[in-house]
């Protein structure tokens, strides 16, 4: 009975013993753990989409681009704040940051503005930093460079060529243009195409390749030929992650197209073409007042003496050709006759220019405000050939003729010796007398010049000053030979053009020849030298060929200049060739016909050729020059007819200040008066 006893009670005690253990239990579940917080890492860092590394500087950075931070534990907003940074290479912290959480917390983005180029940071997560449930970090950064943060161009070609270079790009075809582009990285696509532009028009096709790093773009309309473009990727073009474009420019000149601009004419046709619509510059565009001639087609009141002497032959032609009617000529003659009469004269020359409301002198240069000989004897030529052409019986032609005759008469030739130098003077000025200082001497444009002074019977001037003065003593010879042609006087490969034109409109070379040269051989000779020099075309330039030539004095890219084998800077002069009709006529007419027909489209205007044309740079003149639609109209005729030359030759004072000097020539007589 006692043991039983001791066992129940040893098993309620264990009982109760229980019960106290379980409710101890369920009352602990109801309190936090006590655990110790756990470590924050960082998965991945980046600038845009270049991922940073803890052991190296990483290079080539955007510079616009936003800090982003990975990590494994959600961040406590305020403590990342405070201790996540951005450094830069001064140890100085960035300041204006602004920061973004995303994952709840996991991942931050740091917004800043825009790195320095070329710079070098520390993204800095310091020690401090804790997470979210407090978990701590070890602390990390991560050391960068930024790229030069601008958007380049790697590449372009056009036509297979690299079009990256300065060099010039000719002869690019008119149909299917083509450009490629290639990037440093891809570009941003809204809006592009009005970012590339030809010509100052989006007419581009765009196609992308190699994740939109690569363009090609293509033309989606023929080219005019023979012109220049521009072409020009635009400032605002933006690659895909906004960096910025600095622009890109280059330009080209498409090839000649061959397609006539004008309907086909017989080549009698288009040289009374090009003689009528030259004449309408000096008839036309003739100053109102006075009937001169204006120095080109922007001159307002000033007219040229020289080539108004010019416009007077070509008085000839048009009344010659019936671009006018004779009546009408003869007015506009007397016009200029009274105005001749009356305007500044300096020993009977007249100034080079002149005010055609006025008649008072326009000075030329500072001290060139008096007389000019070269160019009164290129208006002595006129004159003196239009004197011939008139009717001695009809009287108002006949009182012209004895106008014309006394205004040659007044000219004092022999005052422009200085002091009876064997040598005549260019200028002499009623301010500054002789200090101009400038002897005509040869060989040049100026040998019409002693040819008038001789001529003359009233100022004349012995030989003695023609030998001494303009021949140099015999000086002006030359004798080399030049793409196989001899060149008996003036300079190597004869100098510009004109030399074989101004003293040639009237005084007639066919026959001419003196101790020094036979004047057709030396311009003959002038012309078809450069025109062998253009064919040969030593500096390569664009498009000079057989029939596109013709070198002198005209019209360049920012003034006006001279052009010769020697000074040759790719300007192309159509009164060269045109006005050499006579001495290279196959040569010239080729090139009269290039002019007209295949680059007439943008060389053919209101009153003929316009000046030059720059075959390098797509410069185009929208000038005329008097000196130069002279030449034009009254060669044409010389070659046609031999009318001025006739004219000219058929002077009697021609006759005596020819032999005076010691020419041989062919005299003629005046043609049968209408």
């Amino acid at each position: 009975m006692k043991s039983t006893h001791v066992t129940w009670r040893s098993f309620a005690t264990i009982v109760s013993l229980s019960i106290t253990s379980l409710l101890f239990v369920s009352s602990s579940c109801n309190k936090e753990p006590e655990t110790e917080p756990g470590q924050l890492s960082i998965t991945a860092s980046y600038i845009g989409d270049i991922q940073l590394q803890i052991a190296a500087e990483v290079l080539n950075v955007p510079i616009n681009k936003d800090a982003k931070i990975i990590f494994t534990e959600s961040l406590d907003s305020i403590s990342a704040k405070q201790n996540i940074t951005i450094i830069n290479d001064a140890s100085i912290s960035l300041s204006g940051l602004r920061f973004v959480f995303e994952d709840d917390a996991k991942t931050v983005f740091i917004k800043h503005a825009d790195f320095g180029k070329l710079k070098s940071y520390t993204l800095h997560v310091d020690k401090a930093l804790k997470g979210r449930l407090k978990q701590t970090f070890a602390g990390a950064d991560y050391r960068f460079k930024t790229d030069d943060g601008v958007f380049q161009l790697k590449s372009a070609t056009i036509s297979g060529r690299d079009f990256t270079q300065t060099t010039n790009f000719f002869n690019i075809d008119t149909e299917n243009l083509e450009i490629q582009l290639e990037f440093s990285e891809s570009v941003d696509t809204n809006g592009i195409k009005s970012k590339f532009t030809l010509g100052g028009n989006s007419i581009f096709n765009l196609n992308f390749e190699d994740s939109f790093k690569k363009v090609k773009l293509t033309a989606n309309q023929e080219l005019i030929g023979y012109k220049k473009y521009v072409f020009v990727a635009s400032t605002l073009l933006r690659s895909a992650s906004g960096y910025t474009f600095p622009g890109f420019s280059n330009s080209f000149m498409t090839a000649v197209d061959s397609t006539p601009k004008f309907p086909l004419i017989s080549d009698e046709e288009l040289l009374t073409l090009v003689q009528r619509q030259t004449f309408k510059y000096f008839y036309d565009f003739a100053h109102p007042a006075s009937g001169m001639a204006r120095e080109r087609n922007t001159s307002g009141d000033i007219v040229t003496s020289g080539g108004s002497g010019f416009g007077v032959m070509a008085l000839i032609v048009g009344m010659e050709r019936g671009f006018i009617t004779r009546e009408q000529g003869i007015t506009r003659l007397a016009k200029i006759i009274n105005f001749l009469e009356t305007c500044d004269r300096f020993h009977g020359a007249w100034s080079h220019w002149i005010n055609g409301s006025t008649g008072a002198v326009v000075p030329f240069g500072t001290k060139d405000n008096g007389g000019d000989l070269v160019e009164t004897a290129f208006m002595a030529q006129g004159l003196i050939t239009m004197r011939q052409y008139l009717n001695p019986i009809n009287v108002t032609e006949n009182d012209l003729i004895n106008r014309i005759t006394t205004l040659y008469n007044e000219i004092e030739w022999s005052w422009y010796r200085k002091n009876n130098q064997n040598v005549l003077y260019w200028h002499w000025s009623p301010n500054y007398g002789w200090e101009m200082n400038h002897q005509i001497a040869g060989y040049n444009e100026t040998l019409i010049t002693y040819v008038m002074a001789a001529s003359s019977p009233t100022f004349t001037i012995p030989a003695a000053v023609y030998h001494q003065g303009y021949a140099r003593n015999g000086a002006i010879r030359n004798g080399k030979s030049f793409y196989g042609y001899t060149l008996p006087v003036g300079f190597d490969y004869g100098g510009p053009l004109f030399f074989a034109h101004y003293s040639f409109l009237g005084l007639d070379p066919r026959n001419l020849a003196d101790v020094y040269a036979n004047y057709w051989t030396q311009n003959t000779h002038h012309a078809l030298i450069n025109y062998s020099y253009c064919a040969a075309n030593p500096k390569n330039y664009p498009n000079y060929s057989t029939h596109c030539w013709g070198l002198t004095a005209s019209d360049i890219p920012g003034g006006y200049g001279v052009s010769e084998p020697t000074n040759d800077r790719g300007v192309i002069t159509p009164t060269a060739a045109v006005a050499s009709l006579p001495f290279s006529p196959e040569q010239s007419m080729n090139a009269i016909r290039f002019f007209y027909y295949t680059i007439g489209d943008q060389l053919w205007g209101e009153y003929g050729f316009y000046d030059a044309f720059d075959v390098k740079t797509g410069w185009w003149a929208s000038s005329y020059l008097a000196i130069d639609q002279g030449p034009i109209i009254a060669m044409i005729e010389n070659h046609r007819t031999g009318l001025l030359w006739d004219l000219f030759m058929s002077a009697p004072e021609v006759h005596s200040g020819l032999d005076k000097l010691g020419f041989s020539y062919v005299k003629t007589n005046r043609p049968v008066n209408k």
